[in-house]
């Protein structure tokens, strides 16, 4: 799996106005800057992610501010309430690198 993948699961459908549950599950090494290789006795430079925004229909909802002490493939989880349209759940991440990951799902109102 390639490193900045994001899964997300989400139900098929929701109803207008439902709360429903959010999990995603983030393809990373979370490396904390504070481990040295094995091999080399070198340490392992600090690259995590470090920021995450989720957008729901073009609108932030929240931003998540990660630091050293999260594990490599972070796991999130969080709840939000449906609008009245089908609209995109939009997840972007930054890690220590430079890097952004993107995933884009659609939620469904049935």
């Amino acid at each position: 799996m390639k490193i900045g993948t994001i899964m997300v699961r989400v139900p098929r459908k929701v109803k207008q106005g439902e709360i429903f549950k959010v999990l995603s599950l983030t393809h990373h090494p979370m490396d904390t800057g504070l481990i040295k290789n094995p091999k080399t006795g070198k340490t392992i430079p600090k690259w995590i992610i470090d920021k995450v925004d989720i957008y729901y229909d073009k609108k932030i909802i929240t931003t998540c501010n990660y630091g050293i002490a999260i594990s490599a493939n972070p796991f999130l989880a969080f709840y939000v309430k449906a609008g009245n349209k089908t609209a995109p759940l939009d997840f972007v991440m930054y890690d220590t690198k430079g890097n952004i990951y993107k995933r884009s799902i659609s939620i469904n109102i049935a």
